[in-house]
């Protein structure tokens, strides 16, 4: 192949390894968000239901503040064996491609750049240790104001967690996003 060829197939993969690592690292970060939900039963039947809810997924309850109505959940998050298998995978060919490229690129070291393939576990690894970890549920409950323009029977929840949980409790709950 010619060196103009090589060259640059040689940058275009270095970024998207570059990328690839990238990616790995994000697996792991918290996606942190606060959630307005109203629901359609009383507020005593809706405490009930989300202390069982929360006593399901094995949070257990951290701190309590009367003052300001607010209760924090705490729980253990598992990563995802799936997840940790499909990002080896991907680091794996990432890795692959980009050893490829560099045998091409420098011939006289010859297949040793394929010993970089050996490196895609540590991308499972890496997810697994920081994605298990002690997460953080608070939810406060106050009444609905002015601005809300719904029947709502029952009260408005202010919950800030990880997304995939306020979405998990949402719809276990049949709870409704109310819109700013």
């Amino acid at each position: 192949m010619e060196l103009p060829v090589l060259s640059s197939t040689a940058l275009l993969t270095l970024l998207l390894a570059i990328g690839l690592f990238f990616f790995i690292r994000a697996s792991t970060k918290d996606r942190i968000e606060v959630a307005r939900l109203v629901g359609d039963r009383p507020e005593e039947d809706l405490l009930e239901a989300i202390q069982q809810y929360f006593t399901q997924r094995a949070y257990r309850i951290a701190t309590v503040d009367a003052a300001q109505n607010q209760v924090t959940y705490e729980g253990l998050v598992r990563a995802s064996t799936f997840l940790a298998i499909f990002l080896s995978a991907l680091a794996a060919v990432g890795l692959l491609c980009l050893s490829l490229v560099l045998s091409f690129l420098f011939p006289t070291v010859g297949n040793l750049f394929l010993g970089l393939v050996l490196l895609a576990p540590l991308a499972g690894v890496f997810y697994w240790k920081k994605s298990t970890r002690s997460e953080q549920v608070s939810l406060r409950i106050t009444e609905p104001g002015p601005e809300v323009d719904l029947e709502i029977r029952g009260p408005l929840l202010v919950v800030t967690g990880h997304r995939d949980e306020l979405a998990e409790f949402q719809q276990a709950l049949r709870l409704m996003p109310l819109s700013e």
